[in-house]
């Protein structure tokens, strides 16, 4: 028994020496890596724990934020280019190859939730903040109207209303026409031959061979009188713009404003011509005013004259706005030409005709005082300013009894309204 005794202590004893001798090599290695491994291991579920954690953290936050700018800075915290998801990132690139798609698929679960909680968060916040502006925005149907701020006519519609007034007044209709223009109507049927240097293109806007922007408003007569089919009397004015390829300054523009005036009928004469002129002027500008007519040339007329009035300024006594002269150039006229005659389906052996054209804004110039005629298409509140009606006072038109504010009439009113001086 002893002997097994002391034999069963020495192979204890070898065991115990065989325990405490050192390490070999390799056999530490092993037990580095396996720590370090169990390290890890610990590690990684801390970080999974963190992430979890921040998740939830993240879902609490986004729901607390109160207005778009809280959410905004929750955003840049969470999903921010340093935010906090952006240090898990780090970690999954620090992983060792096997470890990654575990902690990826955590990763970027807990992003998806994060982003779709914020999208939720921001949807809601948006909806809020709409219906909080319509709330705000709504109006309410019962309250009392405002005043509708005054508005101005244009100093250049004011002329041309109060032209045609004075000449409704007189027994006129107001006759319109396309501003696009065929050649014949714009010069064949008024006389005005394929040589005349108005229809050069340097002149004229042509469109093709045959088409243009008119040049003047006398087409709207010729078209008037084929629709009469020879009938009389005929009394028209004929408002409109008009197209020159003129230079733009202070006396002339490419496009302007011009009202034209035909009557046709038996025995119309240079006398009704030159009263009706003169009752023209008085209405325009003052019942002193005087006209002249100085011989000129018209290829639609026969004769021809320019019409001057005398000088408002000075009454006829010369000074810079009439230069001198006591008057001023306003409009042109004359005698029907036969062959414009013939052209509109009359016979000018049984009648006759007188027309007269004039500028729109030749006239606003002269009675407004305007010295530049390109004042009337700027826009320049100090020149259009004046004219509003809380400004100016009563406006320069007033309807008469019984005309129309405008004094058009309907195209079949062709014989209304009182005949014009000198003419039956």
């Amino acid at each position: 028994m002893g002997a097994d005794f002391l034999l069963r202590r020495l192979e204890g004893r070898t065991t115990m020496v065989e325990d405490d001798r050192p390490m070999a090599p390799k056999e530490r290695a092993r037990g580095k890596e396996a720590s370090e491994e169990r390290l890890k291991e610990r590690s990684l579920e801390e970080e999974k724990a963190a992430l979890s954690t921040l998740a939830e953290a993240g879902r609490r936050r986004i729901a607390a934020a109160m207005t778009p700018e809280a959410l905004e800075a929750v955003r840049v915290q969470l999903f921010g280019k340093k935010g906090e998801l952006a240090r898990f990132q780090a970690v999954l690139r620090s992983l060792p190859p096997e470890a990654r798609p575990a902690f990826g698929q955590a990763l970027n679960a807990a992003r998806s939730a994060l982003e779709a909680a914020y999208g939720e968060r921001k949807a809601a916040l948006e909806a809020a903040a709409l219906e909080a502006r319509l709330a705000a925005e709504a109006i309410d149907v019962t309250l009392p109207g405002e005043p509708l701020a005054p508005g101005a006519r244009h100093p250049l519609s004011l002329i041309i209303e109060e032209i045609e007034e004075i000449f409704v007044s007189m027994g006129y209709r107001v006759a319109e026409g396309p501003d696009v223009e065929w050649d014949r109507y714009n010069f064949e049927m008024l006389n005005i031959p394929k040589d005349h240097p108005a229809r050069e293109m340097q002149d004229s806007f042509y469109l093709t061979e045959e088409m243009l922007l008119r040049t003047h408003t006398s087409p709207v007569q010729v078209r008037e009188m084929l629709k009469m089919g020879g009938k009389t009397p005929l009394k028209i004015i004929c408002p409109g713009n008009v197209y020159r390829r003129d230079t733009d300054d202070a006396t002339h523009s490419h496009m302007f404003t011009q009202v034209e005036g035909l009557v046709v009928g038996e025995g119309v004469r240079m006398s009704d011509l030159k009263g009706t002129l003169e009752a023209f002027a008085r209405r325009l500008f003052g019942e002193g005013t005087k006209i002249r007519l100085r011989p000129s040339y018209f290829p639609f007329t026969e004769p021809s004259a320019e019409v001057d009035v005398t000088c408002h300024a000075c009454g006829g006594a010369g000074c810079r706005v009439c230069k001198g002269t006591g008057w001023l150039e306003v409009l042109g006229a004359g005698m029907v030409h036969p062959k414009v005659l013939e052209a509109g389906g009359y016979d000018p052996e049984r009648v006759s005709g007188f027309a007269f054209g004039l500028g729109v804004e030749r006239i606003a110039m002269i009675k407004f005082g305007v010295d530049d005629i390109r004042q009337f298409y700027l826009n320049d509140a100090r020149v259009l300013r004046p004219f509003a009606a809380d400004l100016a006072g009563p406006p320069l038109v007033t309807a008469e009894a019984g005309v129309p504010a405008g004094g058009r009439t309907a195209p079949e009113e062709t014989g209304a309204g009182p005949a014009a001086p000198g003419l039956e």
